[in-house]
């Protein structure tokens, strides 16, 4: 699906996003309520038998396609039946379209877990009351990076392009120093970005796709985004993305890294076609929030069914296929909150 980029639509995220939290801050009393894993987290089996306790009948898990929608549903309703086992309770997922969707659920009571992006998981505690509990854990690390790509590498690449394959033998290439996945990488590179020419940016919500990226251009360059890219526009996700650079819908996009291997099954080239040439700054990697309208009690036994499923395989297995999510640990309060001073300070002069 592919969204053209609305200034209106993005300058009203920005705004809500705008809206401070004193008290999810660091030292101003909030983290004694953000749950932690406990020592104490049952097998699967045992609360199955004898969970819920403070707990809705039915619990909604919200989740946001990253690639197919059809395989996500297929993927979260196992990751909701292994929650619901775990709890004790009927677990169902909600499937809209966008961060911002799962947000307002949050909002109105109709949402009770969400696996949010960190800018949209900085939302729903500023805007929804959420409470952040536990962060995404992918290659030993609970933070990425934005890549910025391109389909002209003469243009963009300052150096010369370097070629890797990864454990599959699938060919990614790179140059400006822009791997490692630690970032700022190449930012020289994208004083060559020109305005008028077709950016694609994930989602308006989107911490990597598209907060980070549009600060870079507005600090580095000077370039409001919300004015000044002309061909600028939404891809709809973040293989999306990757796949306007690779068509040539634009010659330069951004994504998460890698996202390039989301496609290389369905196009072999597309990590040598689509080059990534720059990083942003480090970036507090997705998570888990829970309705700040549940009880504390029921906020620790969701986190800790969580964390237990995150201890097996098979649960292990499920948020892989779900997210590519390898572990789960408690949330950054202190990266989120630089999160948020980005999406607090976007779009200002």
């Amino acid at each position: 699906m592919r969204i053209t980029f609305n200034p209106l639509a993005a300058t009203a995220l920005i705004g809500a996003a705008a809206l401070t939290l004193a008290g999810c801050a660091s030292g101003d009393g909030d983290d004694d309520a953000t749950p932690e894993p406990s020592d104490e987290m049952s097998s699967t089996a045992d609360a199955g038998e004898g969970g819920g306790e403070g707990l809705p009948e039915e619990l909604i898990l919200g989740l946001v396609p990253s690639d197919e929608v059809d395989q996500l549903v297929t993927d979260g309703d196992i990751l909701a039946e292994l929650l619901s086992a775990e709890l004790g309770v009927d677990v169902t997922t909600f499937i809209p379209d966008s961060y911002s969707a799962v947000v307002v659920a949050m909002q109105t009571e109709q949402a009770h877990i969400g696996f949010l992006g960190p800018i949209a998981m900085v939302q729903a505690v500023d805007e929804a009351s959420a409470v952040p509990v536990l962060q995404s854990v992918r290659y030993g690390s609970s933070s990425y990076v934005t890549q910025w790509m391109t389909n002209d590498p003469d243009t963009f690449c300052l150096d010369e392009v370097t070629t890797e394959a990864d454990d599959e033998g699938v060919n990614f290439s790179y140059c400006n120093g822009a791997t490692g996945y630690d970032g700022p990488q190449g930012e020289d590179a994208l004083e060559l970005i020109d305005p008028s020419s077709q950016i694609s940016f994930v989602d308006p919500s989107s911490a990597s796709g598209y907060y980070y990226p549009a600060t870079q251009l507005e600090t580095i360059l000077g370039i409001d985004p919300l004015t000044d890219l002309a061909g600028a526009f939404f891809a709809g996700g973040h293989p999306q993305s990757v796949q306007a650079v690779y068509d040539g819908d634009a010659v330069v996009g951004t994504s998460f890294n890698d996202a390039r291997s989301e496609l290389s099954g369905e196009f072999p080239d597309v990590g040598e076609e689509v080059v990534v040439f720059a990083y942003s700054t480090n970036i507090p990697n997705d998570g888990v929030v829970l309705n700040g309208d549940l009880s504390a009690d029921a906020q620790q036994q969701i986190t800790d069914a969580l964390m237990a499923i995150a201890s097996t395989d098979e649960g292990l297995a499920a948020l892989d296929a779900v997210y590519n999510i390898e572990g789960l640990e408690p949330a950054d309060v202190e990266a989120l909150d630089q999160a948020r001073q980005v999406a607090a300070n976007f779009g200002e002069e």
